[in-house]
């Protein structure tokens, strides 16, 4: 991911990140040629799915090799021991249909941990809408 100044053109630098415990994160970025400035500001889930996807927001990320942090999140990656995933409601199931396409199985993902650390086996409606309130989830 890389944000770039659009009046410069050229790639913007973070100068400053900040997780404050709530689940979000605020980064601030500055364009090296005309120090503008722009932050980006994500809720609890953006920050969850960012965090899943191993993307380094600094620096450092344009030196990395291509696909490494992928290569070595699946090198690491084991199976978990936590126990069974939950099984879906018809309704529930049909709710995270209207979820769009390319992040529905993140939060599939997100609902399951989320049910599976409350020991639940299953998710309903209700479990959704508890979830969504604890995680600071609108719309899904």
């Amino acid at each position: 991911m890389k944000f770039l100044c659009v009046d410069c053109d050229a790639q913007m630098k973070s100068v400053e990140s900040a997780a404050p415990g709530d689940g979000t994160m605020a980064i601030t970025f500055r364009c090296p040629n005309c120090d503008r400035q722009v932050a980006m500001l994500t809720n609890p889930m953006e920050t969850r799915m960012v965090d899943s996807l191993c993307v380094d927001l600094s620096d450092s990320a344009a030196e990395a090799q291509p696909f490494e942090s992928v290569r070595s999140h699946l090198e690491t990656r084991h199976p978990d021991p936590s126990g069974p995933d939950p099984v879906w409601s018809d309704e529930a199931e049909k709710r995270l249909g209207r979820v769009p396409g390319f992040v529905r199985g993140t939060v599939r993902k997100l609902y399951m941990e989320w049910a599976r650390e409350r020991g639940l086996s299953e998710i309903t409606l209700t479990v959704m809408d508890e979830a969504r309130a604890q995680l600071g989830i609108e719309e899904m």
